[in-house]
């Protein structure tokens, strides 16, 4: 009886955690007016996220995102530039390929599409890469682009696994809402940090 109270007490104080990081992840981005709070917030919330993944589960949840958010302030808003240009390239792509949905499909969407896909799959390494490395914002850019290629299993893996999470999210809206955020980084994150692991192992044995 003792182990089965414990153990519950154990994923309820992970509910709450996830869903407090969650929380405060979209106070810091108001807090930054969103243009300048999202990518600090977003940084933070994975830098939390490989905290607990890394065994250091017990470090306080306020005082260690606030120590992120202003620590990486420039940093994960230099980053944020480069990404808000692609995002501005894919929203001109969905935008050509919406405008275009009458006609009959033609070799120009091939690489928009390919396009699409490759930034979806960059977005999956870049916030854990930020995270793991310390690099500056162009090679930081580079090794998780490079990682994202060598890796296609983990890429799948998070792939299915946001595919399942959406039809969950889908019956029930509210999860997205209270544990959207932090659920993605913690499959993100967990997954690339065995990437990494992966491909540290490949080099020390080379």
């Amino acid at each position: 009886m003792t182990n089965r109270m414990s153990a519950i007490y154990n994923i309820l104080e992970w509910i709450t955690k996830f869903a407090y990081v969650n929380l405060l992840w979209v106070v810091f981005t108001l807090a930054g007016g969103v243009i300048l709070g999202f990518y600090p917030s977003t940084t933070s919330m994975f830098a939390m996220v490989r905290d607990w993944l890394r065994g250091k589960s017990d470090l306080p949840v306020l005082k260690t995102f606030w120590y992120y958010y202003k620590r990486d302030f420039l940093k994960s808003n230099l980053l944020g530039l480069f990404l808000n240009v692609l995002f501005l390239l894919v929203a001109i792509d969905i935008y050509y390929i919406q405008s275009n949905i009458n006609e009959q499909l033609t070799w120009t969407y091939i690489p928009l599409f390919a396009f699409m896909l490759i930034f979806i799959l960059f977005l999956f390494y870049i916030f854990p890469s930020f995270t793991h490395y310390d690099l500056r914002t162009i090679p930081l850019i580079k090794n998780a682009f490079l990682i994202m290629i060598i890796s296609p299993l983990y890429s799948f893996l998070m792939v299915l696994c946001f595919v399942s999470l959406f039809f969950i999210m889908r019956a029930i809206p509210a999860l997205f809402f209270i544990f959207g955020g932090t659920t993605y980084a913690f499959i993100t994150s967990w997954l690339c940090l065995h990437a990494f692991k992966n491909i540290e192992r490949k080099q020390h044995s080379s």
